[in-house]
């Protein structure tokens, strides 16, 4: 990883922990390597970067998705990978619950109509709550699942359904699981935290959109690909729905694009996940699944090849 992201994400303690385990070693070290330690803008682990490593055994990644990272060549070594997915999915979720409240409360509406011309002062009737409020979760991701934990903790006796074809059952973890028909009919609120897959790519259409009640929230802190961007530009632009955008397609968008103009729609760069203090949570993990990694033990955060197509 970069000297930026390395000083944040391992920081002097954290070092010293992974000194007390083995060896430390830059980059330029690979052939004496066992473990590797890549986060945000590592290369991609190739074959030729991997005949640099003969001794490689674990590639503990301090960030989420392995995607980007991890080629054939690492399965057919038998090297283990390892993801702080599970360490960066608490900040996401957080991120999202607050959305979440954000949306009930019609903030962007009520922001906009605050600060326009007529600087409008709600009235008790214009004021929105969200207690008893119907939330659409869309896949039961780590972070899908605990922003449904965070919904059943809260005192506002939300709603929850759930759509993800992976699971069974009429309940999932207290939501209830239904057609993403249905649950885009149903909810006020609909979170995205499915992954970016080409069965994913613009799974919220114009159609399913369109079902989504008057008022309702769009909310998207997974990948940007899983909505048709014109579609849901035409639903805000009407004033129909309100959307909070963490990810878009394409990313970033150009200068001047209608959903960052539009009063009811709010777009930020991609900063759910992890963000200044909170990534040394992605270094602690990965000095952990050291710690576990030479005593012997399972990881935590094993990825798996045939699991691999399916994650974020």
């Amino acid at each position: 990883m970069g000297e930026d992201e390395a000083a944040q994400v391992l920081p002097t303690d954290l070092r010293a922990r992974l000194g007390a385990i083995g060896k430390l070693a830059g980059t330029g070290a690979l052939a004496r390597a066992g473990i590797l330690i890549t986060s945000w803008g590592s290369p991609q682990l190739t074959e030729k970067f991997l005949r640099a490593a003969p001794r490689l055994q674990a590639v503990l990644h301090a960030a989420g998705s392995v995607k980007h990272l991890v080629t054939e060549a690492v399965w057919d070594r038998g090297i283990v990978v390892s993801s702080a997915a599970e360490a960066n999915a608490g900040p996401v979720a957080e991120y999202t619950y607050a959305l979440i409240v954000l949306a009930a409360k019609k903030t962007l509406t009520a922001a906009s109509r605050y600060a326009g011309d007529e600087g409008r002062w709600p009235g008790f009737l214009d004021r929105r709550g969200g207690d008893g409020m119907t939330v659409g979760v869309v896949g039961a991701s780590r972070i899908g699942r605990q922003v449904m934990s965070r919904l059943r903790a809260a005192d506002a006796g939300y709603r929850v359904l759930l759509y993800d074809p992976y699971v069974d059952g009429p309940y999932v973890d207290g939501a209830e699981s239904v057609s993403l028909e249905t649950l885009c009919r149903k909810s006020t609120v609909v979170t995205l935290h499915a992954p970016e897959l080409p069965e994913t790519r613009h799974l919220l259409n114009a159609d399913r959109l369109a079902l989504i009640p008057d008022g309702g929230t769009v909310i998207n802190t997974a990948r940007g690909s899983l909505i048709d961007t014109e579609a849901l530009v035409r639903e805000c632009a009407s004033g129909r729905l309100d959307a909070f955008l963490d990810v878009t397609d394409p990313e970033p968008l150009p200068q001047g694009h209608p959903l960052l103009e539009l009063p009811n729609v709010l777009v930020t760069p991609h900063i759910a996940g992890a963000q200044g203090s909170e990534v040394r949570r992605l270094g602690v993990w990965v000095v952990e699944e050291a710690e576990r990694w030479v005593r012997g033990l399972p990881l935590r955060g094993r990825v798996e090849k045939d699991e691999l197509h399916r994650l974020a």
